[in-house]
This record gives C-alpha cells, sequence and structure tokens, in this order.
C-alpha cells in the first residue's frame, strides 16, 4: 500500500508543473534558463551539480512542457517555454494582488494613526 503512494506521488513530480517546480534544485534552472537558452553543460557548470543530477532535472521540466530543447549536431540546448510558464506565473500573480492589497491596507492604517498622533496634543509638551 505504501509503496503505491510512493509510486503515485513520483508520477505527479512528472505530470505537473507545479510539483516540478516544487524542488529548489529545478527552479534554479528555470531562472537560469529564464534569460537564454544553454547547453547542459553550461548549466552544470552553474549550479555545480553533477552532469547526471542535471540531466534528471531538466527531464522532469521538459516532460511537463516547461523548457524545450534544441539539437545543434550532439549538444542539447534548453529554453524555457514561456506559454508553459504561464499558468505558474498567474497564479503566483493572485498572491502578488492580495499581498499588495494587504500592504496598502497596512500603509493606510500606519497612516491614518501617524495623522491622529499629529492632531492629538502630546501631555508632556504641554507642562
Amino acid at each position: 500500500m505504501g509503496m503505491y503512494y510512493h509510486v503515485m506521488a513520483r508520477a505527479s513530480t512528472t505530470s505537473d508543473a507545479f510539483n516540478a517546480v516544487a524542488e529548489p534544485r529545478r527552479r534554479e534552472i528555470l531562472t537560469l534558463l529564464a534569460g537564454q537558452e544553454r547547453p547542459v553543460a553550461e548549466i552544470v557548470a552553474h549550479l555545480h551539480l553533477e552532469q547526471p543530477s542535471v540531466s534528471k532535472h531538466l527531464r522532469v521540466l521538459r516532460n511537463v512542457g516547461l523548457v524545450r530543447t534544441r539539437c545543434v549536431g550532439r549538444q542539447k540546448f534548453y529554453r524555457t517555454d514561456a506559454e508553459a510558464i504561464r499558468p505558474l506565473h498567474e497564479w503566483t500573480a493572485t498572491f502578488e494582488r492580495y499581498w499588495r492589497h494587504q500592504l496598502n491596507r497596512v500603509k493606510e492604517r500606519a497612516e491614518q494613526t501617524a495623522r491622529k498622533s499629529n492632531q492629538t496634543p502630546n501631555p508632556k509638551e504641554e507642562s
């Protein structure tokens, strides 16, 4: 029974972009590829990881569609797929809007408090 769940968890990692990016190294790879297309050797050098480990992470990212490959001779180049990343961006944008709203409310309260404290005379100054 426990083994079945383990297999299910592993499968979800390779079939869902959100699970794929839950792994910190894969997020590092995506960040690295966000700026430009790179060959595997460059990703390995940048992350200071073993090549088989980087290849495994790239395979997961490719399987969920977050990265694409282009072959030039025997060399593979990887780049992000903006369309596949869009759902991740839209989901995080929901929270960005929420936090911006919360921060604005905090700022408004702080400004109200500051205005009130400027209006009420300080008892120490009166004596």
